[in-house]
């Protein structure tokens, strides 16, 4: 394919549209200036501006439209730089690399094909108004997606286009010039997979649009139902193809979709920082992020030290008493699966008839009501009325009470002793505050009854005001006494549900100990909010519309079903593997679950079986340690068969991981997994005066290059170009339970993988055949 006739000819209109964007560009960074000169004049002349005058209403009011026009012409030159800095940001990426690929289609019933160029956003040729690239999200685009050569079709606002693919040239270009260029029968092309695969790790996510497999696109634009569910496996782009469908979504919807109307739940704070530049990098903006256990701790804290999953994660892996934690998985397993629910959901139905716990409301040093008045306000209402519209019934009766508290207040003794100890300045603040309300002129202010009056009113209603703060916001609804009065262990019999009466006395007591002292364990924290929002009517947002959650199986039913509840109007992205399902609580993968949570008619399942990350030797090998691994289907990009190497100490084993750093000169990340927390701290206090490394915790904010030491359940959904298993020990890896952590480790290498062991190798080796590995011996 490659004669220099099509490359000088490609070369040729690579040049031409460099030039034209060049010249764009120009232009755009012009008005870009201009409007930023503007804007600091603007800003520094404000006040200057406008127009003040606060001597009568009238004047007031046109001194706030005012104001008003000028924020709003300060707001709309800002917005139009914002664009024309994006603007700026695209053009300059073109100027680099124009597009990546080129399609000729012809139109059924057209006399002539049509050469398509596409690239990461749209350029237009302001001359003649022919798209000179176009953007990988348009319509048209989808063919070089999703089509080989011949028979081909994409979807138009007016219906199906339909034609014959004729070619598919694929590009790398860099620096305005064609390093590779290679003609493809297929959707996408092994030789440019293989270029782009082959390359290096980086601190920084990238997505590249021109390697977007065939099933990666349906997930980009699939529209079809409220749920969309990938099962993908490790390496299979799963990240990737949900941030390109963000993209592919902010561009579809320009005019209607903001990035705050999209959310992202991610596994952790590094991961957020591992993901952040792949949008800016597409010219979109970020959506929001954040992380369930951030989203749960600002509802819980500062009432409640939260454990976070991390912690609930270390303990389990550290825990010496094996009885210890095996309860702890039973009732973190009970306590996050939908039997736990539906306990939950019995016991809130049972609060209609009795149960709720009320606290008294002071004032002074007395109960202004106490919890056994507010308990007979709320039997007394109507119990087929729900919890939540009952309590604002009792809100309102409580606020007409009040009123009738506070005029019996003004003519008690403390009001008047405040009133004769008021200081001059809290005098005239008073005053002021009294004028302002038109309660008094001045003169009727020198009547000495009269201001008397006034005065012991605004004093007892400033007073009260804490009270009618805690009546509003439903402070004398004691939640925490509720949720832990479902924990008296005669109360409900479990044994249907397979929990022993010995098993949930003891689930009752550990719960009451923790939450009694105020910490809350993770898997009390999304039941408690739970039972916390069916009281109190939950709290919705009805503004974001699109929902992602990568690595779904680490939450569980009850988390899933809370996250719906709160963004009822969303459309839910769903992606994981439950082949890293490496917590207790992973439940949404069971058959029983999804029906429970996903309408059949509105949930679209797709799955994806080939891994991109890992080079061919790799995934054979983490494919074999797993049940139905052989339905993975790797790449075939050849690389060093995983190196597993014994050790007679942590002093040599330390020795052996500093050689191979050593030897790996060109990588610019590399990963010590460790099974725990704990673990890496012993490894970075035996590596960190041999070399450079970084000690990656929960804590950690950044993804940096170099050596890091990381443990496995932190380095989910990152990837890294060398990976050493630290210890790959019986001991480390001897439970079952743990099978799936030591594969999500393993599966983090793209080209190298090694595991050290102590003693005897864990027994997930055993299923792995011994030629897909290389072993050596030094102990």
């Amino acid at each position: 394919m490659e004669n220099e006739k099509e490359i000088v000819s490609e070369q040729q209109r690579v040049n031409f549209t460099v030039e034209k964007v060049r010249r764009e560009l120009s232009k755009v960074e012009g008005k870009t200036s201009v409007i930023k000169d503007d804007i600091i004049t603007v800003r520094r002349n404000f006040w200057e501006d406008v127009t003040v005058n606060l001597d009568d209403a009238v004047e007031a009011g046109e001194t706030a439209t005012s104001i008003r026009q000028q924020a709003d012409l300060l707001a709309e030159k800002e917005h139009r730089h914002r664009h024309m800095h994006r603007d700026v940001k695209k053009l300059k990426k073109l100027s680099e690399a124009p597009y990546f690929s080129r399609i000729d289609f012809h139109e059924d019933g057209e006399r002539n094909s049509e050469q398509i160029y596409l690239g990461t956003s749209s350029f237009i040729d302001e001359e003649t108004g022919e798209f000179l690239v176009y953007d990988w999200r348009a319509p048209i685009s989808s063919l070089y997606y999703d089509y080989s050569l011949g028979v081909a079709k994409f979807e138009a606002p007016a219906g199906d286009i339909k034609g014959e693919l004729l070619l598919k040239r694929q590009f790398i270009i860099r620096n305005s010039k064609i390093q590779s260029m290679f003609d493809t029968g297929e959707t996408i092309g092994d030789e440019l997979l293989q270029e782009v695969l082959g390359s290096h790790s980086d601190s920084k996510m990238k997505t590249i649009v021109a390697t977007i497999q065939r099933e990666q696109n349906k997930i980009i634009r699939n529209e079809k139902g409220k749920f969309l569910i990938v099962q993908g496996a490790a390496g299979s782009g799963k990240t990737s193809a949900a941030l390109q469908r963000i993209a592919y979504l902010m561009y579809k919807y320009r005019d209607t979709l903001e990035a705050e109307d999209i959310l992202l739940f991610s596994p952790n704070k590094m991961f957020n920082d591992y993901i952040k530049n792949v949008l800016p990098e597409l010219g979109e903006e970020n959506m929001q992020q954040t992380t369930f256990q951030q989203y749960v701790k600002q509802s819980l804290e500062p009432i409640y030290q939260v454990e976070d999953l991390f912690d609930q994660m270390e303990e389990m892996l550290t825990e010496k008493n094996e009885l210890d934690t095996r309860n702890r998985r039973i009732m973190t397993t009970y306590k996050t699966s939908t039997k736990y629910m539906e306990l939950l959901e019995r016991y809130i139905s049972s609060l209609h008839r009795e149960g709720m716990i009320f606290k008294n409301l002071e004032f002074r040093g007395n109960f202004v009501f106490t919890a056994k008045e507010i308990s007979i306000y709320f039997y007394d209402l109507d119990s087929s009325i729900p919890i939540p519209n009952r309590l604002k019934l009792v809100v309102e009766r409580l606020l007409r009470k009040l009123k009738d508290i506070e005029k019996a207040e003004r003519e008690k003794e403390w009001v008047d002793e405040e009133i004769q100890f008021l200081s001059k300045d809290e005098y005239q603040f008073y005053y002021e505050k009294l004028t302002k309300q038109k309660e008094f002129s001045e003169s009727t202010f020198d009547d000495y009854e009269r201001e008397s009056k006034l005065l012991s009113r605004y004093i007892v209603k400033k007073h009260l005001s804490k009270i009618r703060k805690q009546i509003k916001k439903l402070a004398f609804v004691d939640i925490h006494a509720i949720y832990l009065r479902l924990f008296q262990p005669d109360k409900y019999s479990l044994e249907s549900h397979s929990i022993s009466k010995e098993q949930w006395d003891l689930f009752c007591s550990e719960t009451v100990k923790k939450i009694k002292n105020y910490k809350m364990p993770y898997e009390d924290a999304t039941p408690y909010l739970f039972l916390k929002e069916k009281i109190e009517g939950f709290k919705v947002n009805t503004k974001v519309r699109y929902v992602f959650l990568d690595e779904a199986q680490d939450y569980s039913v009850f988390q899933l079903h809370y996250i719906m509840h709160v963004f009822p109007r969303a459309r839910f992205t769903i992606l994981g593997d439950f082949n890293q399902a490496i917590y207790t609580h992973h439940t949404y993968l069971d058959p029983s679950a999804r029906s429970s949570l996903f309408e059949k008619e509105q949930t679209e399942n797709i799955e994806l079986l080939r891994s991109y990350r890992s080079t061919k030797e790799i995934v054979e090998f983490t494919s074999a340690m797993i049940e139905g691994g052989e339905r993975i289907i790797p790449f075939n990009r050849q690389g060093h068969k995983p190196v597993v190497k014994k050790c007679k100490s942590h002093n040599q084993l330390a020795a052996e991981i500093i050689e191979v750093v050593n030897s790996f000169t060109s990588y610019k990340s590399i990963a010590v997994i460790c099974k725990s927390s704990e673990e890496c701290l012993q490894a970075y206090e035996l590596l960190k005066h041999k070399t450079p490394v970084h000690l990656m915790t929960k804590e950690s904010n950044e993804f940096q290059e170099g050596l890091l030491i990381i443990p496995a359940y932190l380095a989910k959904g990152i990837e890294f170009d060398a990976v050493m298993i630290y210890n790959a020990n019986e001991d480390n890896y001897g439970d079952l339970s743990l099978r799936k952590l030591f594969y999500t480790a393993c599966t983090r290498a793209m080209h190298e993988l090694y595991l050290f062991y102590i003693n005897k190798m864990t027994p997930f080796m055993t299923s792995i055949p011994e030629d897909y590995y290389q072993k050596e011996c030094n102990g």
